[in-house]
């Protein structure tokens, strides 16, 4: 049986589509068999896009804002058979094709430190040395300290600086709260082109980390320009443990086997959805665990420290450029602090544990976390990616 656009995937309150996706302009990414295809979802009707672009990259570079591609009818959404990879597949109906992330050439970037309390957790990591016993007592001196006045300051302002002078006084001082107040973003290179996960498929934690957690951001899909052209959900998995020890080891925290999930789909900015419906985006997390264990939380846009605009601009401006565009994690507010197992250890990840990102007008991300060495190994690179549109003919032009 299908699921039309209404009908709740995996957990009882969610659903893979937005809620208003009879509104929704939905640009995402299938595989029936050929390899990679761009497809455009509008009014429950599903288009293959391949004849006006091979990529979405390459789609987003050639059509304006606000233009709407006209591709080819392949069927419509109440059709599909969509079930995550552990529940017997991940794959629609007709033509059995699997439903990927919504991006491909585009480099994966991500912006850290982008609200108050995230400011205040990087800083608890960094002085707990990795150590989430320790991290409890270090939370609520600091958090009584300087949260208040964090949620208050502009990154990059006179008060910011202020601030950042009393703070070195007091000893207190972090490169955590550097890009969190001073006027330079913290944006970093999250994994690959072409390595993230999307909906339905496993997500991977190291082996060796005991302390880590998801974090529920929205992602901002730009074009060559850097332009943004629409929104979705992402899970920047994050090992505290790792980056606690030393800020150094930001790349083995962050880039791992299948520890970047984005999707399910891109949500094109138009009349019914703009960057103003982003920054007012609720983002809402579940984790449930195999143990029982259940973990709600939230992240609010509106808390963000810097505008998502300010972060696409630190992101592509005149000293980098990306022309095949980028996809921008903007942060998240959400920092689980709830104890899983002994008291003060807070919570980490264990194997089995499901993950939903969702937001009303994004719909709702899904994966399994899994071992890194245990998922999906990545195969699929551009070398292969082109041999695969230059064998289906689709580089001409």
């Amino acid at each position: 049986m299908g699921y039309p656009v209404d009908t709740p995937v995996q957990t009882a309150h969610d659903s893979i589509f937005p809620e208003d996706s009879a509104n929704a302009v939905l640009l995402g990414r299938i595989d029936a068999g050929e390899g990679p295809t761009p497809v455009l979802i509008r009014n429950g009707e599903i288009f293959d896009l391949s004849g006006v672009a091979p990529t979405v990259s390459d789609l987003m570079n050639r059509l304006e804002p606000g233009q709407i591609p006209e591709g080819k009818s392949i069927g419509r959404v109440a059709d599909w058979d969509l079930k995550p990879t552990w529940a017997g597949g991940q794959a629609v109906a007709p033509g059995r094709a699997k439903l990927l992330t919504p991006i491909d050439l585009q480099c994966i970037k991500a912006a850290g430190v982008t609200f108050a309390v995230s400011a205040l957790e990087r800083v608890i990591e960094e002085r707990a040395r990795g150590d989430a016993g320790k991290a409890l007592e270090i939370r609520q001196a600091l958090s009584s300290r300087v949260g208040t006045d964090l949620r208050l300051v502009k990154p990059g302002s006179e008060n910011a600086a202020r601030l950042k002078e009393a703070l070195i006084a007091d000893g207190l001082w972090s490169q955590y709260l550097e890009v969190a107040i001073g006027p330079d973003a913290e944006v970093f290179t999250k994994g690959p082109t072409l390595s993230a996960m999307g909906w339905g498929v496993e997500i991977g934690v190291r082996a060796d980390s005991h302390w880590n957690n998801p974090e529920p951001e929205v992602v901002i899909l730009c074009d060559g320009q850097g332009r943004a052209r629409g929104a979705t959900l992402g899970n920047d998995v994050n090992l505290r443990d790792f980056e606690g020890r030393s800020a150094l080891l930001l790349s083995k925290a962050k880039d791992n086997n299948a520890s970047c999930a984005i999707g399910p789909f891109v949500r094109l900015f138009d009349e019914t959805f703009t960057m103003d419906h982003v920054r007012e985006a609720v983002v809402h997390l579940n984790v449930t665990g195999e143990d029982g264990f259940v973990l709600d939380g939230k992240s609010t846009m509106s808390e963000i420290s810097r505008d998502p605009l300010d972060l696409v601009g630190q992101t592509l401006n005149k000293n980098h450029q990306y022309p095949d565009g980028f996809a921008l994690f903007l942060g998240t507010l959400f920092a689980p602090v709830e104890d899983r197992d002994a008291p003060g250890r807070g919570f980490t990840h264990k194997t089995g544990d499901i993950v939903t990102v969702s937001s009303p007008r994004l719909g709702s991300l899904v994966n399994k976390v899994v071992p890194c060495h245990e998922a999906a190994p990545w195969t699929f690179g551009l070398t292969e990616l082109m041999r695969n549109l230059a064998r289906r003919g689709l580089l001409n032009g």
